[in-house]
């Protein structure tokens, strides 16, 4: 049985009131299982608060909202391994394991060695100047996004895999996204749906200006480079759909496959095929 010492937990901002009302369900089991919980002060401002010198020593953290608050908390702790469990409190949570009905039963499986993780590729985006200076670094669950800001109009990218220039062209921009990220924006975009044991990034052009750009696959141990070729402020980075910056002429963004990987709870039984037909309408519903 692996041990349940420490338990964090985040939520939505908008479902304060639902989700203060499982934390109550989640203290008492979290004392059942001799776990101490530690939550983010706008959920409990009187509970131990999840801090950043805390997060290494979570053995789960359980996310209570939908799959962006599950990308902000996996965010949090990815670099520790802490597996996360996402309990839906939004719409489609295509992200999260289970409903707030069934949490209880999610926290004894994981408590009794019962509950099964997946593990899901994520990726380090580092955006750098035209020099080449390395202005941030960060992680993406989903996806990286280059998109136009400002006035609605077409961008000038440049794509390279390992050094070799693939294309440049014009689009509203571009997605490079992890095989967990193939059901979001990038599907959205016409990209491909790739499950999620499988190991490679999706680059999903938006909106190309020509035919002949199609999204690619590329191996899950490429480096992908995508330089500007706008104005300053023309071009946007968003990382996971909540955060990101402008990017100018001639800087880029180098992304790659990151260590370790997501650490996703599920119950046994629920599977990547039964999510896509329950959540996303998958299949002919007649059959």
């Amino acid at each position: 049985m692996p041990p349940l010492r420490c338990l964090g937990v985040v939520a939505h901002p908008q479902h304060l009131g639902p989700a203060r009302r499982a934390l109550d369900e989640v203290a008492t089991l979290a004392r059942r299982y001799g776990a101490q919980l530690c939550v983010e002060p706008t959920l409990d401002p009187d509970a131990p608060a999840l801090e950043p010198g805390r997060l290494a020593a979570l053995d789960l953290l359980l996310t209570l909202g939908g799959d962006g608050t599950l990308l902000r908390g996996a965010r949090l702790v990815l670099a520790h391994g802490v597996p996360v469990l996402g309990v839906n409190f939004g719409r489609l949570g295509f992200l999260t394991s289970v409903t707030p009905e069934e949490l209880p039963d999610a926290l004894a499986a994981f408590a009794e060695d019962r509950a099964v993780f997946d593990e899901r590729m994520v990726l380090e985006a580092r955006e750098e100047t035209a020099d080449g200076s390395v202005r941030r670094t960060y992680r993406a669950c989903n996806d990286v996004v280059l998109h136009r800001g400002g006035f609605a109009r077409v961008v000038r990218i440049r794509l390279c895999a390992d050094g070799e220039e693939v294309a440049a062209y014009r689009a509203d921009g571009i997605i490079l996204a992890t095989p967990t990220g193939s059901t979001a924006y990038s599907l959205s975009a016409g990209g491909p749906v790739v499950h999620p044991r499988f190991e490679g990034i999706l680059a999903t052009p938006i909106c190309p200006h020509t035919l002949a750009v199609r999204p690619l696959v590329l191996p899950a141990d490429e480096t992908v480079t995508v330089q500007v070729e706008e104005p300053d402020g023309d071009v946007v980075l968003t990382v996971d759909g909540q955060e990101g910056a402008a990017l100018g002429r001639g800087e880029r963004v180098v992304v790659r496959r990151a260590e370790p990987p997501l650490r996703l709870v599920r119950l046994p039984g629920q599977t990547f095929f039964a999510t896509l037909r329950r959540k996303l309408g998958w299949g002919d519903p007649v059959a």
